[in-house]
């Protein structure tokens, strides 16, 4: 029923053949990196419920968590830069040969010390 030239049997039909198309095709460098920001701001919520927490860095690791994905920096009057996933962010640090990070959540007054 309907035009003689037309390729699907139904709505249902191009859609199913659309999706696995979309399947097919290799993940786009800028859903690669959406991805990854996503799932590392989710983490760092996750983990950062007191506003400044330090947490070992394999256990963000194991999650997913990879800190070379990152939306901005600050930098501290002690010269540490912290790095941001939107509005959370963490400091890589080392305590007893354990590599850790600082999360820390954006403040205000971080907005007057951008370099």
């Amino acid at each position: 029923m309907g035009r003689t030239d037309k390729k699907y049997c139904n709505l249902h039909c191009k859609s199913a053949y659309q999706y696995q198309q979309a399947k097919e095709q290799p993940e786009r460098f800028y859903n690669k990196v959406d991805n990854q920001l996503k799932l590392n701001r989710k983490i760092l919520k996750g983990y950062n419920k007191g506003g400044k927490v330090t947490v070992r860095a394999a256990l963000l690791k194991e999650k997913g968590f990879d800190a070379n994905f990152f939306t901005h920096y600050w930098k501290n009057q002690k010269s540490n830069v912290y790095l941001f996933i939107y509005e959370y962010g963490f400091l890589k640090i080392k305590e007893n040969n354990i590599e850790k990070y600082v999360l820390v959540i954006w403040q205000d007054y971080m907005e007057k010390h951008i370099p």
